[in-house]
């Protein structure tokens, strides 16, 4: 097994991390100023991207890029450390137009849209001239389990009729946001497979009847972009903006979010290596007690176990990323759940010991690290909580039990 990274790959990591430094390092703080007013700071972004796709950092997570599409073909597993990077300010993955959740639309287009989707919806967001958001959990059901979504999408002519509501629909307020990919039930027949019963069309925003209810503050931190709550009252769409066939919508769903948990999982690591970096220097540099922090046994073992865990969840990650490209993404199924629930854990575990070492000023804004803190704890519900992907390694590890029972071969 080779665990250095490609030639290829280490070079752009070198321009990525020296774009970082140069241009969004030195954006951030007034990017976070507008962000506390609740503005989103296009006019910070735009001359970034601008900058960013010149330079040849551009569309990086989209194996599937053909000849006529604007960026850097790579694979998951030469992707993943570059999610890493732009991990450590989580809004600089816009300026690279690898930001949630177009990233997962992209892939969902690029998989099943039409010609005519392709150039309405597709090619826009390549050029990240527009974005997206995705509307599937819901306010009025456990959305855990998706078979529960109520939304429906009804047949009319050449028309769908939309009505329900949905929540958490990430990125709806953004100035550029003009389109919703919604999943809803299409067949309403009691008896119907429920696995088979949701379809997923594309919903432009400013279609009669879509209403942003709120923005959804998340554990006290209101996102400029947006985590809304959008009630869906007989909105009329065309036929033709079904995506994929009706009744694939939890296929479709599947194909979009395993590569999009390995980057959520690589920006998580992003944040956490950021949060140790702060943490080893804040032990360094504080003196209590006439002795500065770092000579404590317990600040010293809270590092240790920081550094360690961190190392296992990327290997874990890369692994993961290494067997997506090798085997597809269904094949990896167990390991996407394991390191989604794996990295969610860290991240609060290792932002939680940044933030003792800092003592009272960690809880503030002086420092990254609380709205670090409060993303990794959201993270353990985003794509799903943490029981559900329990539950799916569970299953894939007992299903090697019975195997091994029976003598029959994994694939029985």
């Amino acid at each position: 097994m080779e665990f250095a990274f490609s030639a290829e790959v280490e070079a752009l990591r070198d321009q990525l991390s020296a774009f970082m430094a140069e241009h969004v390092l030195p954006a951030d703080p007034a990017f976070r100023a507008a962000a506390s007013s609740g503005r989103h700071a296009v006019e910070i972004l735009e001359p970034l991207k601008a900058r960013a796709r010149e330079a040849g950092l551009w569309n990086l997570f989209l194996p599937a890029l053909r000849d006529d599409e604007p960026g850097t073909r790579l694979s998951n597993l030469a992707y993943a450390p570059l999610a890493e990077i732009m991990g450590r300010v989580p809004w600089s993955a816009e300026v690279f137009n690898c930001s949630a959740p177009d990233t997962g639309n992209m892939e969902l287009l690029h998989l099943c849209a039409t010609p005519a989707q392709r150039e309405r919806w597709l090619m826009p967001l390549l050029d990240g001239t527009i974005r997206s958001c995705v509307a599937i959990t819901e306010p009025g059901v456990a959305s855990s389990d998706p078979t529960n979504l109520k939304t429906t999408i009804r047949r009319d002519g050449d028309t769908f009729v939309v009505n329900g509501r949905k929540w958490f629909t990430t990125g709806a307020l953004h100035p550029a946001c003009r389109f919703a990919i919604l999943m809803g039930v299409t067949d309403e027949r009691p008896d119907a497979d429920p696995h088979a019963r949701h379809s997923m069309v594309i919903v432009p925003l400013d279609t009669p009847g879509v209403e942003i209810v709120r923005n959804l503050p998340i554990m006290g931190h209101l996102a400029p972009e947006g985590h809304c709550e959008v009630d869906f009252e007989d909105v009329r769409i065309p036929a033709a903006n079904l995506l994929g066939e009706a009744g694939r919508g939890f296929a479709l769903a599947q194909a979009r979010l395993g590569p999009g948990r390995v980057h959520h999982c690589m920006r998580s690591i992003g944040q956490c290596e950021l949060a140790l970096e702060l943490m080893a220097d804040r032990a360094m540099a504080r003196e209590a007690f006439g002795r500065p922090l770092a000579d404590f046994a317990n600040i010293q073992d809270w590092i240790a176990l920081s550094r360690m865990q961190i190392d296992q969840a990327r290997l874990y990650v890369l692994r993961t990323a290494w067997l997506m490209d090798r085997d597809g993404n269904k094949a990896a199924r167990a390991e996407v759940s394991a390191i989604k629930l794996v990295v969610s854990r860290l991240q609060t575990e290792v932002l939680d010991r940044a933030i003792q070492v800092f003592g009272a000023m960690g809880l503030t804004d002086d420092t990254p690290l609380a709205h670090l803190w409060t993303w990794g704890r959201a993270l353990r519900f985003v794509d799903g909580p943490d029981e559900v992907h329990l539950r799916t390694v569970a299953r894939a590890e007992l299903r090697r039990a019975r195997h091994r029972a029976t003598g029959a071969g994994p694939g029985s």
